[in-house]
């Protein structure tokens, strides 16, 4: 590392003001600052700074996500060959998924990191580090037969709509995966849902041969639940084996590709979590909204709504749910900033998803919606809460009491 630091410390002439290559300034900086923490300080004013900034947070956030990632790529490959009607060993499984997964990731990123150096290089900004975990997310939530076309296109749209135009990073309202999947699943909805989008069951990679099987049905869970007319619910995988709850915990089940293992994503969540980079106060939350929701709807179950008859923990490991509240309700820019604001932000998040995912036969994923729904009241939320504050302590101060809390 030191021979590398004494390197860019050789070449960073040429990219400073009246340097060779002075116009690259932004896209070095952001490449030194990436490899190496800034030794710059602050001249004048009082100014208090952690052991971590904002690359090294992002970078904890892609460590927390490599866990349902890497499950996600195994997922792809077990669905794969089990609609074929194959069985391969362990390794030769994530390969296959692996491969079908990677092109994915290196659109995303192309395509995102693309365009914030070209905005940075216009602006004559520094370039931000916001889609280090942006272009994770997006592969992630989108089922594994969603062209590369189709990415480059949601993605150049999300970070141009949602992010650039509201002046970058820590300014955009929306969470920008999020986005990303709302502009796919209203402009392409034959892609984003179906039985067939969701399982890869052409060889593609040349790496098994067979069938796909009788009665084959790439169908998620909660897109059986949708066409189910009654209320004997019963939930099956790719060839018609019966899915308990704990097959839904562990996530070989048809799904978007990181979405799809609770436990992966609840390793993750733990990772996050001590660490400090994600508030526990949204987390745990999240869960409390949806198993509230879900045990009331089941309270009251009705044939009409098959999906009131599952328990609360099958909704909390189906779909997206765990992911959307590890991964996208804690993100704390689009998000509640206040403690108690946090704690709203995050409850009618995991109730609004289960209300859209039980009585809306025609989404049968609600958790997309509910954190962009709530990313947009996040603000008005904060704001009670501080009136709210302010309010108790002026009351306080008008009886003789003291301010302090």
């Amino acid at each position: 590392m030191e021979k590398l630091r004494k390197y860019i410390d050789k070449i960073k002439p040429n990219f400073e003001p009246g340097g060779k290559y002075a116009k690259l300034q932004s896209v070095f900086e952001g490449f030194e600052t990436f490899l190496f923490v800034p030794n710059a300080t602050s001249k004048s004013g009082v100014h208090v700074h952690d052991s971590i900034d904002s690359k090294r947070t992002m970078t904890v956030v892609i460590l927390a996500l490599l866990p349902a990632l890497l499950f996600g790529m195994y997922n792809v490959g077990y669905q794969h060959y089990l609609a074929i009607g194959a069985s391969e060993s362990f390794i030769t499984t994530f390969i296959y998924g692996f491969l079908a997964v990677l092109p994915k990731i290196v659109v995303s990123y192309v395509v995102g990191l693309g365009i914030e150096f070209v905005s940075a290089q216009l602006r004559g900004h520094e370039i931000q580090e916001g889609f280090l975990v942006s272009g994770m997310l997006i592969p992630m939530i989108v089922p594994v037969d969603t062209p590369l076309w189709m990415i480059a296109v949601a993605t150049a749209f999300a970070v141009i709509f949602a992010k650039e135009i509201f002046g970058g990073t820590g300014m955009n309202i929306f969470n920008v995966a999020l986005i990303t999947r709302a502009f796919l699943f209203f402009a392409y909805p034959s892609k984003m849902s179906g039985d067939s989008v969701f399982v890869r069951t052409s060889d593609t990679f040349g790496m098994g041969a067979g069938e796909v099987v009788e009665g084959f049905s790439g169908a998620t869970p909660l897109g059986q639940l949708a066409t189910q007319t009654s209320g004997d619910v019963v939930l099956t995988d790719i060839v018609g084996n019966t899915i308990s709850t704990w097959d839904l915990f562990l996530g070989l089940i048809p799904g978007s590709i990181g979405e799809t293992s609770t436990l992966a994503i609840l390793i993750g969540a733990a990772v996050l979590l001590f660490t400090g980079i994600a508030s526990w106060r949204i987390m745990l939350s999240v869960f409390a909204g949806g198993f509230a929701m879900s045990l009331l709807a089941s309270t009251f179950a009705s044939a009409t709504y098959p999906g009131s008859f599952l328990t609360p923990v099958d909704h909390i490991c189906l779909g997206g749910f765990a992911f959307a509240a590890v991964f996208m309700a804690t993100d704390p820019v689009t998000g509640a900033r206040t403690n108690v604001g946090k704690y709203i932000y995050g409850f009618l998040i995991g109730a609004i998803t289960i209300i859209i995912r039980l009585y809306n036969n025609g989404y049968p994923e609600g958790a997309m919606l509910a954190v962009l729904l709530m990313n947009v009241f996040a603000p008005l939320i904060d704001y009670f809460v501080v009136e709210s504050n302010v309010k108790r302590r002026m009351k306080r101060a008008k009886k003789g009491g003291t301010t302090n809390e």
